[in-house]
């Protein structure tokens, strides 16, 4: 986008919204500024100036965004010969026997640079007053995309961590007993039972370099964090890391997990169960180093898997939570009010769980009641996600009250009935329930989201949509009229966006946006906040959304 477009696109929101006269050609612009760190001023002849000094910018030129790649601009040829905001003459790199001068008033660049510093610790104050984190409100829905709950009339959830929430005691019991399965049952030393379990050492996303015994936090581009690796339980140095990996902190992606978490030599860590499965690891690692003994990190890691598989497969974890729901499953009453003003609401309801239908019954009786299952038109269990969604061969099989598979064939998802195994196509094919009209909840909190019904709001929100659709065509027209900007959708980027993030460390309109940058300057990019970092986002604070909504409406109904 050239200055020349941002200018236009700030008179265009103003002259929208406010449909008062747009101000004057003097623009302050706080967090822009063309060649140069925000708070800038472009004059009404089209000159950018920092703090009182020429910046060397055009309104006109395009954005000298950072980039390695060439992204495509809308300047003309005329524009593309120009060097941001000066003519040639003025500009360009000295050549002998020439010489050049700048009408650029002089200033002391340490002067510059600390006056530069406190603006912006100044702004970020302004921004981010004290206290602002206890703003953050732990029942607000932050989205990712666009979602319309008014056209959603079927909800989906899985049951552990979904519906049922449980308490952290549960961590230490499911890391105790797969630490005594190693001892015990794979003849590890007896010493690694001296270790217990650290409930704040690991967390949801980690990766795990199978045959180097680490532990370690990759970003979006498969850049290792520095300072996130361990080895055992002690952090390996940035040095080490960078011997460990060639001379580099990236891992290619041949050698990340794959789409379920699982690659030849690194798996990501999702759930909230692989938390004590990571803190073993780390346990284990950390004997064998520390003792000075010598072992196979691959070993290690399948025995420490199989470990923990083995709590699971034995039914260890369903034989603690039904001996003590008390003790380990939270917030049931929630998961009730949720289910109750779903359903009263007219929505269809489905479970879908990889846990046994005996687990799941006793924790629902508990936190809905022995009635539960009139809440669900459709309930499966022991479905075996992931391959529910992606094996079409595992037909569905229909349990009695006793739990006891029949054998009769499935030609319909019956409510009353429970049924297990099966897969996605199957389910999609028996009910008929596709698309936006779904949403699916797995393996995070659900929270509700207050809304406004009476006639005045649904006309205030209808008018407030109109002057959206308005703004997006205005804003469009200022790229491409068909398409929009190559960057950004109406709400995410666009997939060119993606690839050119994913590929290049910096982009740019053209190579001359070299020139307006000195070749020992360093590029930072922004930190873009995320969805639930809600408070530098003004939108994000006018939510609506109450603490734990009707929940106080649903104890009466109990």
């Amino acid at each position: 986008m050239s200055c020349q477009k941002l200018s236009s696109l700030g008179r265009a929101l103003w002259q929208k919204s406010s449909k008062t006269p747009c101000p004057s050609r003097t623009v302050k612009m706080q967090a822009f500024a063309c060649g140069s760190v925000a708070s800038g001023i472009v004059d009404g002849q089209g000159k950018c100036y920092v703090n009182g000094a020429n910046c060397g910018s055009n309104p006109g030129a395009t954005d000298s965004a950072t980039s390695a790649s060439l992204s495509p601009s809308s300047s003309s040829p005329a524009h593309r010969r120009q060097v941001v905001g000066k003519k040639r003459s003025e500009e360009s790199p000295s050549v002998s026997g020439r010489s050049y001068s700048s009408n650029a008033p002089r200033f002391d660049p340490k002067t510059y640079l600390w006056a530069r510093y406190n603006e912006m610790k100044r702004l970020v104050h302004d921004l981010i007053p004290p206290g602002v984190c206890n703003l953050l409100n732990p029942s607000t829905i932050y989205a990712n995309n666009e979602v319309s709950l008014a056209e959603v009339d079927i909800y989906g959830f899985d049951y552990d961590y979904t519906l049922a929430l449980y308490s952290s005691a549960l961590d230490a019991m499911i890391y105790n007993t797969a630490r005594d399965f190693l001892v015990e049952h794979y003849k590890y030393p007896h010493g690694i039972k001296k270790y217990d379990y650290i409930p704040n050492f690991a967390a949801r996303g980690l990766h795990y370099d199978i045959q180097k015994g680490l532990l370690l936090k990759i970003d979006a581009f498969h850049y290792i964090q520095l300072g996130t690796v361990y080895k055992g339980l002690k952090p390996v140095p940035d040095e080490e890391v960078l011997q460990l990996y060639g001379g580099t902190h990236h891992v290619p992606l041949h050698q990340v997990s794959g789409f379920y978490g699982k690659g030849p030599k690194m798996k990501q860590f999702m759930d909230v169960f692989s938390i004590p499965e990571m803190t073993l690891l780390a346990v284990a690692n950390d004997f064998f180093i520390s003792h000075d003994i010598e072992y196979d990190p691959v070993h290690l890691y399948k025995d420490v898997s199989d470990a923990v598989g083995m709590v699971h497969i034995k039914g260890y974890m369903y034989k603690w939570i039904m001996q003590d729901v008390e003790k380990f499953i939270l917030r049931g009453d929630e998961t009730y009010a949720v289910l109750h003003r779903l359903a009263s609401n007219g929505k269809k309801l489905f479970l879908i769980t990889n846990s046994p239908f005996s687990f799941v019954d006793k924790g629902m009786r508990y936190m809905v009641g022995k009635d539960w299952r009139d809440f669900f038109d459709v309930v499966i269990v022991q479905a075996d996600k992931p391959h529910f969604f992606n094996d079409c061969v595992k037909p569905f099989r229909r349990l009695d009250s006793n739990g006891d598979l029949q054998w009769d064939k499935i030609n319909s998802l019956d409510k009353g009935q429970i049924y297990k195994q099966g897969n996605l196509f199957d389910f999609l094919r028996l009910t008929g329930w596709r698309g936006s009209k779904v949403l699916y909840f797995g393996d995070h909190l659900y929270s509700d989201l207050a809304m406004h019904r009476d006639p005045e709001s649904r006309k205030v929100l209808q008018d407030w949509l109109k002057e959206r659709e308005e703004l997006r065509a205005v804003t469009k027209n200022l790229f491409n009229p068909q398409f929009g900007s190559i960057f950004r959708t109406c709400h995410n980027p666009t997939y060119f966006s993606r690839r050119l993030c994913r590929f290049s460390d910096l982009y740019m309109a053209s190579l001359s946006c070299l020139l307006n940058y000195d070749l020992s300057y360093t590029f930072y990019p922004r930190r873009t906040p995320l969805q639930h970092e809600a408070p530098l986002w003004m939108d994000q604070l006018c939510t609506g959304c109450m603490k734990t909504p009707f929940l106080e409406e649903m104890a009466h109904i109990r």
